[in-house]
């Protein structure tokens, strides 16, 4: 064993692994993907074993012993291993940290793979039991039917608590024998066990074309656009497609852009399941994530529902993946390791041979692209569960109109009416706090961040200035700092405004404020959720947060303040997020047996992306835009990476990035540099940031290019005085 040689993944920023000496402490050779502590510098680092070779580049007596083996099976079996190191080389990104972000918190910090916990079974009198002797105790029946379903292997008691399932019903049990709690004694990967707790809806003709698909291809890889108008019943598909897996005892994993949508999906699948469903999101604690992921990785939870970071879970029977609202941008990270988690889940598809369902109401251009050319099949419901009937668009002209409190007198009798009829009403602004602007009347002066180029945001609870771009935070003054007048006045609406005036003038109404702001507590927006689902007459006030596949049946009529944010972006996916965002917004009206009608207040009623909408829907828009996106050859018909610098000066920022230019073109054949410029927001967080696009018809030649031209980076001549960061794929220029 002393003549064979780790290769090792830490979590440093260096894009390469690290040999070291096998001790002979180690009585066996580590499993690929395990975890072993090793010496680094002056410190110990916990890394991913990723080869074993009975040769090194380096002279052995500069080698290093590992320090131990932390697992007795890889933490990553063979095709996350081989998806993570993927990723790592599409998007040239240090490939420890790679499997650093993989891996729970827990896990990073040495905590053991495999615990003890404690189980619970039927004994043989509890087996043999008529439940109908249980029928004046129902949560003991309750109980008895859980562990009946898992025979005499037991389940842990977590998953019992998941279940509803307490330890005083368990208990209980144990008291008259017929129920025995006991330890743990080995960690064993087993398949997931389920049962139906309802009975499936019966699909129309088009969801039943949809499931057929989809089932059909189980134990094969094959990518699905799911494409549903909003309220055609995708989670109905989602849910017969997963019963199908369960049903070939293989595990489910599905996604969502964000924890806002966790919840009801949860109690969709706990509703119509018996089985362990294992929830990853960063609202649990860091132990609760471990528990949740151990579950999965043994095979325990049939279900895996997550944001995210949960790609990359391991999952032994992993038969199905499902993209809910694939087209989110939460899916694509912005920070570090810029993966993109739909393109990897298609990936980790290809590698596992299962089929990947991507799920939309308005699906990403590039999706929508690879349905269009083949590569992805394209299944598409039309028509709207439960005969509702889709909504009716309007736009209200805002051009010289009065408002009070951000709505026309159209909107204000179009909300009277329907909180009249015991119904709800959606206001969409797409702005927290209370008021945009903090503007002295006298002489013009605006609140502004001091680390940004952009304005700050009045707050009202506490009263304070703040930068939703970089965190600043101060107390507005009392007099304008430019020519000392107090006549300071809150310029614009944020949701706390339309809040407080919807209040004024709705009186009698329930007024829900639904952002982030409002849902930072834990379980506030399971709270605010289940007071809404009531369905009592109220009106709901929020964010993109409201827009993201929710379940309102109340909700008659849905209103927009300001469609008209985001037309004029200067990223060239601009329009295609506001068409998006009008589209879901729009699909909260009207999805159960009563009429919804939408208004849009706008100050460009004819604008030509608006018409397309009002007209022909998102499928209209994503015509023209498709067709505008080949002629230039932007996503999906050609390929981007975006370079960012930061620097102190923004004139270092811009020289780094057309030294990095010159060395690009002397190394020929290089894409097209569009730039360099600064970015649309120069100065955020303190820092002057600039930008350098490369673009390319072929996604080979491009990452050929970006193999040769990064490791140069480092030595430009202004390489040491800023900091850089890859994009590939960039989703946002901002």
């Amino acid at each position: 064993m002393s003549r064979h040689f780790l290769q090792v993944a830490l979590p440093v920023p260096l894009r390469k692994t690290f040999d070291y000496r096998i001790p002979a402490t180690f009585s066996e050779l580590p499993a690929l993907g395990a975890r072993v502590k090793v010496p680094f510098g002056p410190r110990d680092l916990i890394g991913i074993v990723t080869g074993i070779s009975d040769h090194t580049d380096t002279p052995e007596d500069k080698l290093k012993f590992a320090k131990a083996l932390l697992d007795p099976v890889a933490v990553f079996p063979e095709p996350v291993m081989e998806l993570l190191l993927r990723a790592a080389r599409y998007y040239h990104y240090p490939v420890g940290e790679v499997f650093d972000t993989a891996l729970p918190a827990l896990l990073r910090q040495g905590d053991d793979l495999f615990e003890n916990p404690i189980h619970w079974r039927l004994t043989h009198s509890g087996r043999a039991l008529d439940r109908h002797a249980l029928r004046n105790a129902p949560k003991q029946l309750i109980a008895w039917d859980g562990l009946l379903l898992h025979g005499e292997h037991g389940i842990s008691e977590d998953f019992l608590t998941h279940m509803g399932i307490g330890r005083d019903s368990l208990n209980a049990l144990a008291r008259k024998g017929l129920a025995e709690s006991f330890g743990e004694t080995r960690q064993s990967f087993t398949h997931p066990r389920f049962q139906l707790s309802e009975a499936p809806l019966v699909a129309n003709a088009e969801q039943t074309a949809a499931i057929e698909a989809i089932t059909g291809k189980l134990g094969h890889f094959q990518p699905f656009l799911l494409e549903g108008i909003t309220g055609s019943g995708k989670t109905e598909v989602y849910l017969q497609a997963v019963e199908a897996c369960l049903r070939r005892h293989q595990q489910v994993l599905i996604l969502v852009p964000e924890i806002g949508l966790t919840p009801q999906i949860v109690s969709r699948f706990r509703a119509r399941f018996a089985t362990d469903i294992a929830l990853l999101h960063s609202g649990l604690t860091e132990r609760e994530r471990l528990k949740a992921w151990r579950r999965a990785f043994l095979g325990h939870a049939g279900i895996v529902i997550g944001t995210r970071s949960s790609l990359f879970t391991p999952m032994p029977h992993l038969g199905l993946i499902i993209v809910d609202e694939e087209h989110d941008l939460s899916f694509k990270q912005q920070e570090g390791f810029r993966y993109h988690a739909r393109d990897l889940a298609v990936m980790r598809g290809q590698l596992q041979g299962c089929p990947v369902v991507l799920g939309s109401a308005t699906p990403s251009l590039e999706t929508l692209g690879n349905a269009r050319s083949g590569r992805y099949e394209h299944l598409v419901l039309q028509e709207r569960a439960a005969s509702a009937q889709a909504p009716d668009i309007k736009l209200i002209d805002l051009r010289g109109q009065k408002l009070r409190g951000g709505l026309t007198d159209a909107l204000h009798r179009a909300i009277a009416l329907r909180l009249n009829h015991d119904e709800q009403v959606l206001v969409f602004i797409n702005r927290r706090g209370f008021a945009p602007v903090l503007l002295c009347h006298d002489c013009g002066w605006q609140a502004v961040c001091p680390r940004c180029d952009a304005r700050t945001t009045l707050h009202r609870d506490p009263v304070r200035l703040h930068c939703h771009h970089c965190g600043y935070s101060e107390r507005p003054p009392k007099q304008c700092p430019s020519c000392q007048s107090e006549e300071l006045r809150a310029i614009g609406a944020g949701t706390v405004r339309v809040e407080e005036s919807l209040k004024e003038l709705f009186p009698k109404a329930d007024v829900h404020r639904i952002d982030r702001d409002s849902t930072r507590r834990k379980d506030s927006w399971q709270n605010l959720y289940d007071q809404v689902a009531k369905g009592n007459a109220a009106i709901l006030v929020g964010t993109q947060m409201l827009a993201k596949g929710h379940h309102f049946p109340n909700v008659t009529l849905v209103a927009l303040l300001e469609a008209d944010s985001g037309l004029l972006g200067a990223d060239f996916r601009a329009g295609e997020r506001v068409a998006q965002l009008i589209t879901q917004v729009a699909g909260r009206a009207g999805r159960a047996h009563k009429a919804g009608l939408v208004l849009l207040q706008t100050h460009q009623p004819d604008h030509a992306l608006l018409k397309q909408l009002l007209n022909g829907g998102y499928s209209a828009f994503a015509d023209v835009a498709l067709e505008e996106r080949r002629q230039i050859g932007l996503p999906p018909y050609g390929h981007l990476a975006l370079l960012r610098a930061e620097a102190n000066a923004p004139e270092l920022a811009l020289q780094f990035l057309q030294e990095a230019v010159t060395q690009g073109q002397a190394l020929g054949n290089e894409p097209e540099f569009w730039g360099p410029i600064p970015a649309p927001m120069e100065k955020k967080a303190g820092v002057y940031r600039a930008h350098l696009l490369l673009k390319s018809g072929n996604r080979p030649a491009l990452h050929h290019f970006l193999d040769g031209w990064l490791p140069l980076l480092p030595n430009l001549p202004t390489a040491k005085r800023i900091r850089w960061t890859l994009d590939v794929d960039p989703q946002e220029t901002a």
